[in-house]
């Protein structure tokens, strides 16, 4: 079984992000890039099926900018056996993704998708959606726990009232929470073996997929900062400010 898994190049999430001065857009220059977390755990999550004899290969795919090549070398160090890119350098929103990821797996014809359930840098939680939608497969969001047995995906989800277990027939799609795996610590002899692995790129001209913005963002800004605490005396004073200041009691 095949099992292709989506990665994306974020702002690495030690970085404290900046607005750019007009307010257009994110500032990412001269900025740490890494792996989205969830997609990382997507990726162990593939890797440990395969090891464990479900699957016989992992296929991982990126889309974006010619850098996102060291995301896909990053996810063949953790254990994918090839990498696949999807180059360009305009804006790609969820659903031009999904598109994107669409043709690919038309080509690979892969049973069992796992990506990661949101993105830090824009959170949206909308491509794995999106996907399934248009492949037409079953989907289980927000996986803490994920098994292959007889030919269904057996996944447990956390919800509000506890624990919600879902049995998918294959082909399917599976998005991944945190409390899934922690991802393996990448040592130097897999980024020097990943270095050889295949990687295919494509562009989303050549897979015939318009990713034309549906959105258009008028503004950002960084949230206002906070106001200096208050040393209060005692409790008195606080009881006061509470009621006087805050309305709260």
């Amino acid at each position: 079984m095949k099992i292709l898994v989506a990665v994306k190049r974020v702002v690495d999430f030690n970085v404290k992000v900046r607005v750019k001065s007009d307010g257009s857009a994110v500032d990412i220059g001269n900025v740490k890039m890494s792996m989205n977390p969830f997609d990382e755990i997507a990726v162990e999550a593939a890797v440990r099926l395969r090891e464990a004899g479900v699957a016989t290969e992992v296929v991982a795919v990126s889309c974006g900018p010619a850098q996102c090549q060291e995301t896909l070398r990053n996810a063949m160090a953790i254990g994918a056996d090839r990498g696949i890119l999807v180059e360009t350098a305009d804006e790609l929103q969820p659903l031009a993704v999904a598109k994107l990821l669409h043709a690919v797996l038309q080509n690979e014809q892969a049973p069992l998708v796992i990506v990661g359930k949101q993105a830090i840098d824009d959170d949206s939680n909308q491509t794995g959606q999106m996907l399934a939608a248009l492949a037409g497969m079953p989907q289980a969001t927000f996986a803490s726990s994920l098994q292959i047995v007889d030919g269904q995906a057996i996944v447990s989800r956390e919800i509000d009232g506890g624990l919600e277990t879902l049995a998918l027939k294959l082909p399917a799609l599976i998005t991944t929470d945190l409390r899934l795996n922690e991802p393996r610590y990448v040592t130097l002899p897999n980024i020097m073996k990943a270095k050889k692995k295949p990687l295919d790129t494509h562009t989303p001209q050549s897979l015939g997929v318009d990713i034309a913005p549906r959105l258009s963002t008028l503004k950002l800004a960084e949230p206002p900062a906070r106001a200096a605490g208050v040393k209060l005396a005692d409790v008195a004073a606080l009881v006061a400010k509470l009621k006087h200041e805050a309305n709260v009691i």
